[in-house]
């Protein structure tokens, strides 16, 4: 029935201040950046994996009430109304010291599991993002 995920939401308080988060600081791309009217439509996504995108949402119409969106909007800006976002990368600790130099903050730093490798952080609104470098399977 289904063939892919392709699109994926996060509530952003500031489209502009996400724009400079994920595509600055983390290395993503623009996917679509469309002023709808009633709505910004702004996707990033992996360099070259347009596939999967993640839309930078402002809580808003047409999802919501203006009176809900505030509410919304109040709860993110508290940091319990974030979102996750997980990526895999060939290189946790590089990938780690990279996004530091670059001013990103960390709230874990690169530690093994049993999984492989990996390290969490928040963007400017309070949604989780980890990046792990999987464990090469065994022959």
């Amino acid at each position: 029935m289904f063939t892919a995920i392709t699109h994926s939401q996060i509530y952003v308080l500031d489209q502009n201040e996400a724009l400079d988060f994920y595509v600055g600081k983390l290395g993503l791309e623009v996917n679509a950046d469309v002023d709808m009217g009633f709505m910004r439509w702004l996707t990033v996504s992996v360099p070259g994996q347009p596939g999967r995108q993640i839309l930078l949402e402002r809580p808003g119409a047409p999802a919501m009430s203006e009176e809900t969106a505030q509410q919304v909007r109040e709860l993110v800006a508290k940091g319990v109304m974030g979102g996750h976002l997980i990526f895999s990368t060939d290189d946790c600790r590089k990938s780690y010291e990279t996004l530091r130099d670059r001013g990103v903050e960390f709230t874990e730093e690169p530690t093994e599991r049993p999984y492989g490798i990996d390290c969490g952080l928040r963007d400017p609104f309070g949604n989780h993002i980890r990046f792990t470098q999987l464990k090469a399977e065994e022959a």
